[in-house]
């Protein structure tokens, strides 16, 4: 298996990660992806070749690392004063970003380069973040709330499957159609 990188590495490894990230992100806009290479990129940031293969293994490791920075959300959701109106607007957010192009990419690159799921694992655990401040937000007014597992099963794993299997019908309405369902179920 080999080295990840930490996930918030100080110091030196972090100016080093930072430097290669975006020697990724600029070349990926200048010369496309399919251009890339690990020799290209580290030229561009300012290191060895080596100390990209040391950290990432190899280019779709490096362009996973990238892609899970890039689906790590910039803010806390918004609030609009209720659970329904904070989560289906943090749902058609969610949907709209990660159904764009660049969101697909972001996707295919962060799982094709993780052999043992940590990245994915941490694509969840952003989405699982924002729910639960939505969630506490929406608790701390009173509102009754379903757990966290329940709205990452009935409504990011639905959106998820139809951006990898089935992408017709995204759209705002579908986002809203599943958190109703979350909403207005019995029980």
């Amino acid at each position: 298996m080999s080295p990840r990188p930490m996930a918030r590495p100080g110091g030196r490894s972090a100016r080093v990660q930072e430097s290669v990230h975006t020697a990724v992100r600029e070349l990926t806009a200048e010369v496309g992806r399919e251009a890339l290479t690990v020799p290209l990129v580290a030229a561009r940031a300012g290191v060895t070749p080596s100390t990209v293969y040391r950290r990432w293994g190899d280019l779709q490791e490096l362009l996973s690392d990238v892609a899970v920075e890039r689906l790590r959300p910039d803010s806390d959701p918004e609030d609009r004063g209720s659970l329904r109106a904070d989560l289906t607007a943090w749902a058609e957010q969610f949907l709209d970003e990660m159904a764009s192009p660049p969101g697909r990419a972001y996707i295919r690159d962060a799982l094709l380069g993780d052999p043992d799921g940590a990245n994915a694992g941490q694509c969840s655990a952003y989405a699982a973040e924002q729910i639960d401040v939505v969630l506490a937000r929406a608790a701390g007014r009173g509102e009754a709330v379903p757990d966290t597992e329940t709205v990452v099963d009935r409504v990011v794993a639905p959106v998820m499957y139809r951006i990898l299997f089935r992408p017709g019908g995204l759209d705002a309405g579908y986002a809203r159609r599943l958190v109703a369902g979350v909403l207005d179920a019995p029980g």
